[in-house]
């Protein structure tokens, strides 16, 4: 455990390094993470973000950001931070820029980016073990063009593109695609999983993070009231429940290696958080779809059932 560990949410820094008063949603789980992240990761870094909702938050001439900030198109953040990294290493090498005066590349993403158009340049980005952090967040849809269903979808929830009907009564149809299985693959030095309903593990994620060279990684669940339909001031009980209905995991990576930083001690049923959430209404009224509620029940205790034994 490193020294700059937290143990309590008193430990958080105070400093924040985005500015309030943002165009995101009342109630944005992914704000609420950005905020987190960028206290851990500091003023001293570039933001190279791709085209998504959180390109709404850097609208010329105005930033909420204390740091620099790029954009991109959906498919080529990664291709973007390396163009950055790349210059400050040779800026260092020529020594036109001090070593104390590098900064942190940071890509900010939806999962639209992350799980599909971007993917191939994620990729190429690991391959090439390129020294950079990669945020990102995922409220489960393209959620900046009308919550159309993305490949972090999950079963049978309604979106733009998923609507619930007579010849459809389930909406989305695919499992969500398993993206920290998919990045672990490349034994990148260091991938987790955070939620705006755990900051202390949040912070400290990124505080290890700090100590590895190469790609470091992170998804974070966040709660989108205008797409998930619910009520904005719920979101970090929503991200909460996820946790204790252990239908998102907490867990890390250090070149390819899992450990599970957050085990509820007794698991909530999914359908505590399914409830709450629009999107999911049509599970339970006008008739409780029980084929498909089980579906899901019995896909998130296979997986605790084989990380137990």
């Amino acid at each position: 455990m490193s020294d700059s560990t937290i143990k309590s949410i008193r430990d958080i820094p105070s400093h924040e390094n985005i500015y309030p008063g943002t165009p995101a949603c009342a109630g944005c789980g992914g704000l609420l993470s950005l905020r987190h992240c960028l206290k851990a990761l500091g003023e001293n870094i570039v933001i190279v973000n791709a085209a998504g909702c959180f390109t709404l938050l850097s609208v010329y001439p105005y930033t909420p950001f204390r740091s620099s900030w790029l954009y991109t198109a959906m498919a080529c953040a990664p291709a973007g931070a390396q163009g950055i990294r790349d210059a400050l290493d040779v800026l260092i090498k020529k020594g036109k820029l001090l070593p104390e005066e590098d900064l942190k590349v940071v890509v900010l993403t939806g999962d639209g980016v992350a799980y599909d158009i971007g993917l191939a340049s994620t990729s190429g980005a690991l391959y090439r073990n390129v020294d950079f952090y990669y945020i990102c967040s995922d409220n489960e849809a393209y959620g900046n063009t009308g919550f159309q269903a993305s490949g972090a979808t999950p079963f049978a929830s309604k979106t733009g593109t998923t609507p619930v009907g007579e010849m459809n009564p389930l909406g989305e149809l695919f499992y969500k695609k398993d993206l920290f299985e998919i990045w672990r693959s490349h034994k990148p030095p260091y991938l987790a999983t955070i939620s705006p309903s755990h900051p202390v593990d949040l912070i400290n994620k990124f505080e290890k993070a700090k100590h590895y060279k190469g790609p470091k990684l992170f998804i974070n669940l966040s709660p989108c009231p205008p797409g998930w339909n619910t009520d904005p001031s719920h979101s970090a009980k929503l991200a909460k429940l996820a946790v204790d209905t252990g239908i998102w995991v907490l867990k890390e990576a250090v070149y390819g290696e899992i450990r599970h930083t957050v085990i509820p001690r007794k698991f909530k049923p999914v359908e505590v958080y399914l409830k709450e959430q629009g999107r999911f209404a049509h599970l339970f009224k006008p008739v409780r779809q029980e084929d498909a509620l089980c579906q899901i029940q019995s896909f998130v205790d296979r997986y605790w059932k084989e990380i137990q034994n």
